[in-house]
């Protein structure tokens, strides 16, 4: 039985996921807090096997709070469920002692896979978070969660559009008001979103979708 302590100060999100997993037999919602602060106190009240954390919340965020539970209780597992998807958040959080990162928009199948995957000791990583800001997390126990569809933000349309147009990063970065390393970026994303293989394809694939962004 995967016993879990859940902090997320929107409750109908916590709402959601108990009756989810309700009727579950293999996994457990044992408590549930609003914020980073009570999530500890829950922690140590009843040291559940993994513990779900939203990372922007009151009192005390995810971040802070995952660092004081993995200080005294580093045998516990934390899977960040969050709306943000940026590399620094995500790099802070696994820091932290993360084992799993993980967007709200992902929906509570891959939340599943993710939470099995996290309490047997191994990361999991959404499909949709920035890949190359992990290279150092990534090892044979990483598993990295398969969206059922292809889902890629306004920024890489803009992006991709610019390279069917021809453009070099250097000039899509000079058009879009970027950092050349933030087009670069975003090349390697939609690389592992579309199951690519490198840039080359990437230019065949953009100049294939050119008119239908």
């Amino acid at each position: 039985m995967i016993t879990i302590a859940m902090a997320e100060d929107h409750q109908m999100l916590i709402d959601g996921v108990k009756s989810f997993f309700e009727y579950d037999e293999d996994i457990n919602i044992i408590g549930t807090v609003n914020n980073g602060e009570d999530l500890v106190k829950l922690v140590s009240l009843k040291q559940p096997r993994l513990v779900i954390t939203d990372i922007r919340m009151p009192i005390m965020d995810g971040i802070q709070a995952t660092k004081l539970i993995k200080t005294k209780f580093p045998h516990i597992k934390v899977l960040a469920l969050t709306m943000f998807d940026q590399p620094e958040a995500i790099k802070q959080m696994l820091d932290a002692g993360a084992s799993g990162y993980l967007l709200k928009n992902s929906g509570i199948k891959m939340l599943s896979r993710a939470i099995v995957t996290v309490a047997n000791g191994e990361t999991f990583f959404d499909p949709n978070v920035a890949f190359n800001f992990m290279n150092d997390y990534i090892n044979e126990n990483v598993t990295v969660g398969k969206s059922e569809k292809i889902v890629l933000s306004n920024r890489e349309k803009e992006i991709l559009q610019l390279i069917a147009n021809g453009n070099t990063s250097k000039e899509i970065s000079e058009a879009l008001f970027i950092a050349k390393t933030t087009v670069d970026t975003h090349r390697k994303n939609m690389i592992r979103k579309l199951n690519l293989k490198n840039g080359n394809e990437l230019v065949k694939y953009a100049i294939d979708k050119k008119y239908q962004f």
